[in-house]
Order: structure tokens, then C-alpha cells, then sequence
């Protein structure tokens, strides 16, 4: 099954639509990013040549230095607290997790959240899940061994198929 995602923006990224008319294309996110992760987009169309991060790749590591170098107001330079980033939703696909699956205890995606215990808690001490606090860097996906995470873009409601739904965070979770 194949499906159409947008690409994941850099953090404060505005709306996609709003977005696709205010890059100008500059490249300067790309060139303050310290990690590398955000990279022209190829190809044809009207996102040909914006930002965007592929966590497979390079997850962004939420250093917030892209917002402050937009020109335009593309990358929302207000947006400076790493949990108020709105990149995308990361989604658990438990059928092929290690912790739902074959008795491997694995908590890389845990350990390596930068919202640990926030964007990714631990049901019951064992489950990694994802909660509505998650800000879509990609970390999750980029340290997986087994591939069990997708994060999707803001600027997409999609939701793929066997995965966990994020838990709801307003209250204990």
C-alpha cells in the first residue's frame, strides 16, 4: 500500500499552505542546521527546492536555530519552546515493536526522546506509547532497530494503519 504524505517542515514551520507561499527558497535553515537534517526538497512541484526533514535519514534534533535565519516568517520564529514544536505525530506500530511482540525489552525510543516521559511514556512500565505531546522530530524513527515507528507531518491528518493512537495528555496518562 502506498500513500501521499507531506514533508515533515522544520520546527515552527507555519500551515503547509502558507508555507508553499512564504519560502523564498533561500536555504538558510539548511545551512544553520548543526546536524544536517533539514535538506532541499528535489524533484518537481511547488515544494520543489522548500525544507524538509527526513527522519529515516537525519531526525531533527531540535537545536530551534532554523526559525531565527527564516526571512519570510516560513519558520515561526515565536516558537522557541521544544514542546510547543508542532512537526508532525509520531504513531507505534506495535505489530512490529519488540516490546508487543517477542518478549525483547527495547526502550530506545524512550530513551532517546527529548520529551522522555512526555511525548513517549511507558505503559505499565513495559509498552513504549506515543502521547499527543509528541512534536514529531523523528528521533523515535531514526534510533528504532525495527523500523515500528512513523512519524506524520503536521500538515497531514493521515493515520496509518495498524498503529497505536496517541495517548491523550491531559491528565495522567
Amino acid at each position: 500500500m502506498s500513500f501521499f504524505l507531506p514533508p515533515l517542515r522544520p520546527p515552527g514551520a507555519v500551515s503547509e499552505a502558507q508555507f508553499l507561499q512564504l519560502c523564498v527558497h533561500c536555504g538558510q535553515c539548511v545551512t544553520v542546521c548543526p546536524h544536517h537534517s533539514i535538506k532541499l526538497k528535489t524533484g518537481f512541484g511547488a515544494g520543489r527546492q522548500t525544507p524538509e526533514i527526513d527522519p529515516h535519514k537525519t531526525p531533527c534534533y531540535l537545536c530551534m536555530k532554523c526559525q531565527a535565519v527564516c526571512p519570510t516568517g516560513a519558520l515561526d520564529a515565536r516558537v522557541t519552546a521544544i514542546a510547543d514544536v508542532n512537526m508532525g505525530q509520531a504513531y507505534i506500530h506495535t505489530d512490529l515493536c519488540h516490546n508487543y511482540n517477542n518478549g525483547i525489552m527495547c526502550m530506545t525510543c524512550y530513551d532517546r526522546c527529548v520529551l522522555r516521559g512526555s511525548a513517549v511514556i511507558l505503559e505499565h512500565g513495559l509498552n513504549p506509547a506515543m502521547t499527543t505531546k509528541c512534536v514529531g522530530c523523528g528521533i523515535c524513527v531514526y534510533v528504532c532497530p525495527v523500523h515500528a515507528i512513523t512519524v506524520v507531518p503536521a500538515a497531514s491528518n493521515f493515520v496509518p494503519p495498524r498503529t497505536q493512537k496517541p495517548k491523550p495528555t491531559g491528565g495522567a496518562v
